[in-house]
């Protein structure tokens, strides 16, 4: 350790309602505002150490492993959260409305993801590892899956995460309110994981983790429709026979597995 020096802690205070929020008063003379930001603005916001602390407490909030020890705000044991840098960049603002019908006819599907669940109950998420940024498996369709969303789904997830699916079930689709699109959603089984493959359109080697599904949804900013498409992950996977996870730390996948 270095002297002379402090010793701080951060905190979880929770995730705060309208009600809560509204009701904040600023001490006068003291604090002017309160504001709340995309983590990835922080460092712009904050000085260097406290934006440090601060992104690396929200990683170990997401995590799940307990507290985090830092050192000049960085973890002495750092997750893969950590290593990747989860939230340093700005999560995508995709806060489209969850629909659980089918896709009317007409509307075009331009990606299809899917909620793919381990035996534990966790579900595979996958992290850019020059951004830091999250996505679910799956992607866009291509001409050879001729306009079959499950098709390309089970092509996205093989070429990205070397994921073979089982079980696959509909659960439904997000409209873009600026784009007549729709992005399906679907749920599986994963019964095996590859070595990890370099993903053919992106030319990156996804980093591959294990998250509970609430885990998973933070990390995107999908807004309040996340709470309907969450509902229907979990009828999914009842339905699969899949056990609900309980909160534990995000693991990482880096050799091949089969279940």
């Amino acid at each position: 350790m270095k002297f002379p020096g402090e010793l701080l802690h951060v905190f979880d205070g929770g995730v705060w309602d309208e009600d809560q929020i509204a009701a904040i008063r600023p001490a006068p003379g003291e604090i002017e505002a309160v504001e709340f930001v995309e983590p990835a603005d922080l460092p712009a916001l904050m000085s260097p150490g406290d934006a440090r602390r601060a992104l690396s407490a929200l990683r170990a909030r997401i995590s799940g492993a307990g507290p985090a020890f830092l050192e000049d705000g960085l973890p002495i044991d750092p997750t893969v959260l950590d290593r990747v840098g989860v939230l340093r960049t700005a999560r995508a603002c995709h806060h489209f409305p969850f629909h659980p019908g089918p896709v009317p006819e007409g509307l075009t599907v331009r990606q299809s993801w899917a909620w793919t669940f381990a035996p534990d109950g966790r579900v595979l998420v996958l992290l850019e590892p020059d951004t830091g940024a999250a996505c679910l498996p799956g992607g866009t369709p291509e001409p050879a899956d001729h306009a079959d969303p499950e098709t390309t789904l089970i092509r996205e997830a093989r070429e990205e995460a070397a994921a073979e699916l089982a079980g696959t079930r509909y659960l439904g689709y997000l409209s873009d309110p600026d784009e007549p699109c729709a992005r399906v959603r679907y749920a599986a089984a994963l019964t095996s994981l590859g070595p990890a493959p370099v993903d053919p359109a992106t030319g990156r080697i996804y980093v591959r983790i294990l998250a509970t599904p609430e885990q998973a949804l933070e990390l995107f900013d999908w807004g309040p429709s996340a709470a309907e498409q969450l509902q229907a992950v979990h009828q999914a996977r009842v339905l699969l026979g899949i056990p609900q996870a309980g909160r534990q730390p995000v693991t990482e996948l880096s050799a091949p597995t089969t279940w």
